[in-house]
């Protein structure tokens, strides 16, 4: 059989050249979804939230995380430690945040309803267990409720965890000896939170804002995971759960990869808690990466452009980084035990770790230096991380809340898409109807639709099999809530 012969490049260019052009028009060779669509719309800033947020200080995060290393050791098994020097370990620490907490309510006139969530930690069964005997743990929480009775029950959520651990644990974990100042991983957290306590205070909501500091994460999550179950068993309608661990921006001297115009975002595809009927749901829809958390994560990205002013340049001068998957590699963090009752939550994380100043024990003869310390965190990149928490809290505490029953219509065979949704909770001005290619992450075209109290139909000439459809309820001032397909 003689070889089939290959045509070079040019010579393919020159067939596909000499054969007819197409005679439909230019306008007509644009995609459905491209004609007669606007792109989403710039978000639109808050004054009021823009001045809050601009209020936030490093050095108040400078004393909060200076404060939280003078603790000696937060390890959450000194709690069983009754030797411990007055004002040491995590017990002191609990005590310290309830006090702030109150302070920051005190200065608002008691606008906030601080409260101790104290439980007994059991150890659990196989060779892997952290917690060897009952431990005590106290979650310390400050509600800010929502000023709107139809939207008050709508909750968002920021955390950190306050305890700490050093390089002892891994070899014992009921050793609880030498210092783990825990300043990056993660005072820098809680630091965000009572910032935003502090910030946010300041302002009145429709719907409610909770600020959270948590215990038991290095022994396994369980601070965050006892209050998520706590969450779902009373019916938090929880919408949305910000937790920040290690948000220090690491300062190693000599590193040079360090980032610090932006901040990872982390948050799941396919949800935790999906039943094995959502999951083929999921699949059949195209839906893998847009999950609660997944669209939690875009509005923080949207926030971050909304509330963060471009530089001379033309650069963000603070971004959101999104990173399409749950954690880092080999890590997990309290927005899982949120995920796992099956609420959207996410992670922020600084761009670069410096694994020397993690769970270490302090040493300042060794090269690198070894500790958590507090001369390694950045107290103005925290100011930034905690800048876009609050901008994100208030944003969605301040719409209208999100879509309910959402769906679209595919009973029929049809080059059209028919979309349904109810109302949002809150005094939506408009909904905005969003779309995007599959392979795009970002939502691409919107289309405004006036608001009604019943529920909404429309119709567009778009092909449903070639996009993916969101919608989103946005009040007159432009506070946009969470995205919701269907």
């Amino acid at each position: 059989m003689k070889p089939m012969s290959i045509l070079s490049a040019a010579a393919l260019a020159a067939i596909l050249a000499a054969a007819p052009a197409p005679t439909v028009a230019l306008a007509q060779q644009q995609p459905d979804y491209a004609l007669n669509a606007a792109p989403v719309p710039a978000p639109i800033a808050d004054p009021a939230i823009a001045r809050a947020i601009a209020s936030i200080s490093p050095s108040r995060i400078h004393q909060t995380i200076k404060t939280l290393v003078g603790f000696g050791t937060r390890n959450t098994l000194t709690a069983n430690d009754p030797t411990l020097p007055p004002g040491k370990g995590i017990q002191a620490a609990a005590d310290w945040i309830f006090d702030e907490f109150t302070r920051i309510s005190a200065q608002c006139g008691n606008c906030l309803e601080v409260k101790r969530e104290v439980f007994t930690q059991q150890p659990e069964p196989g060779p892997h267990n952290r917690i060897p005997k009952p431990t005590q743990m106290t979650i310390i929480y400050a509600i800010l409720r929502g000023d709107d009775p139809t939207q008050a029950k709508r909750m968002v959520l920021v955390t950190g965890h306050y305890d700490t651990i050093n390089s002892n644990a891994f070899k014992n974990w009921s050793d609880t000896s030498g210092d783990a100042p825990g300043a990056n991983d993660d005072g820098s957290g809680v630091a965000v939170s009572l910032e935003c306590a502090r910030t946010l205070s300041k302002l009145r909501f429709p719907a409610t804002i909770v600020f959270v500091a948590v215990p038991g994460e290095e022994e396994g999550l369980y601070g965050s995971a006892h209050l998520a179950k706590l969450a779902k068993d009373q019916g938090w309608q929880l919408e949305a759960v910000l937790n920040n661990d290690i948000v220090g921006g690491n300062t190693t001297p000599g590193d040079t990869l360090q980032l610090k115009d932006r901040v990872r975002v982390f948050s799941e595809g396919i949800p935790m808690s999906a039943t094995p009927e959502q999951i083929r749901r999921i699949r059949a829809l195209g839906e893998e990466n847009d999950s609660p958390s997944r669209e939690l994560a875009r509005t923080v990205a949207d926030v971050a452009q909304t509330y963060f002013p471009k530089s001379q340049s033309g650069r963000a001068t603070f971004t959101a980084f999104l990173v399409a998957r749950p954690d880092r590699y080999l890590r997990g963090g309290d927005h899982l035990s949120f995920n796992r009752e099956g609420f959207a939550a996410v992670r922020f994380t600084e761009w670069r770790e410096d694994f020397n100043h993690q769970h270490q024990n302090v040493v300042l003869d060794a090269t690198p230096i070894r500790g958590d310390l507090l001369r390694f965190v950045d107290f103005n990149y925290v100011a930034q991380v905690a800048r876009l928490n609050a901008a994100t809290l208030a944003t969605l505490a301040s719409s209208p809340g999100a879509p309910a029953k959402v769906t679209i219509e595919v009973h029929n065979l049809t080059n059209d898409t028919t979309l349904q949704w109810n109302p949002a909770p809150g005094n939506a001005a408009y909904y905005e109807v969003l779309w995007r290619e599959t392979t795009s992450f970002y939502w691409q075209y919107a289309k405004r639709v006036p608001a009604q109290m019943t529920p909404m139909t429309i119709t567009l000439p778009i092909s449903k099999d070639n996009v993916i459809f969101g919608i989103r309820a946005v009040d007159a001032a432009g506070h946009r809530g969470l995205v919701v397909t269907p």
